[in-house]
């Protein structure tokens, strides 16, 4: 089973106070970018691979979708889902075992949850053949340059200018980081590794982006700016 950090107290506390947690998809700053990349919703039948707190799956729901499921391995994140309306299936899965009906959905989402998934390959393998033909496939993960470093953080030279070191990149697998708590598991991969995982899988890439921010944006937040340095996400789509 993969880590379910997000059940661990000092971790769920620690997530709950983000903004993104308190703000939904409002406080998510890629969540613009990554909505221009989704399909109308309305009628379609939707699962959330790694589903959170459900707000996506409100969203979508709100917006007409005939049918959601969101999974997640996080009992603390379903309870909380399943708390703020019906209307929504949830249920406990791990992403990295998953098993889905054929041609069952129309549109597969996952929001910053990859990365915790070991095989990402197999991941894809069982969404396309979840997914009705020309089904869509939208999702965000952390970006390889932000996971890549063995020991990630910002570097200060004399003159205050940040940077964020680079070290490892080509050298994928599992990263080990303190984060909301001790010894958070992520799983680095390069982008030509995950978007080639896709195209083996039988998926056709339509738009890929590396998230950055709007001058709107960072004038509306300004710790924003910072995210001009390095991509933060990696936001792709593609189709069945």
């Amino acid at each position: 089973m993969a880590q379910n950090i997000y059940d661990q107290p000092d971790f769920f506390a620690g997530y709950s106070q983000l903004g993104r947690s308190i703000e939904g998809l409002d406080g998510a700053a890629e969540w613009p970018a990554l909505r221009a990349m989704l399909p109308e919703v309305g009628g379609l039948r939707i699962v959330d691979l790694g589903c959170g707190f459900g707000w996506f799956c409100r969203w979508a729901h709100e917006h007409g979708a005939s049918h959601v499921l969101g999974l997640d391995l996080s009992e603390k994140m379903l309870a909380r889902a399943r708390a703020t309306g019906p209307g929504i299936t949830y249920e406990r899965a791990d992403l990295d075992k998953l098993r889905l009906p054929q041609d069952s959905f129309d549109l597969a989402y996952s929001s910053l949850a990859l990365h915790y998934v070991e095989d990402v390959a197999r991941l894809f393998r069982t969404a396309h053949q979840a997914l009705s033909p020309g089904g869509h496939f939208v999702f965000s993960t952390e970006h390889p340059i932000y996971m890549a470093p063995t020991r990630p953080g910002w570097a200060v030279d004399a003159e205050g200018r940040k940077t964020w070191p680079v070290d490892r990149y080509l050298v994928e697998g599992p990263r080990k980081t303190d984060w909301l708590a001790k010894g958070v598991v992520k799983h680095h991969r390069t982008i030509g590794t995950t978007l080639n995982a896709l195209i083996q899988s039988g998926f056709t890439i339509g738009h890929v982006e590396e998230f950055c921010p709007t001058d709107a944006q960072i004038a509306a937040r300004p710790g924003l700016a910072e995210e001009l340095e390095r991509p933060m996400f990696l936001l792709v789509s593609a189709r069945r």
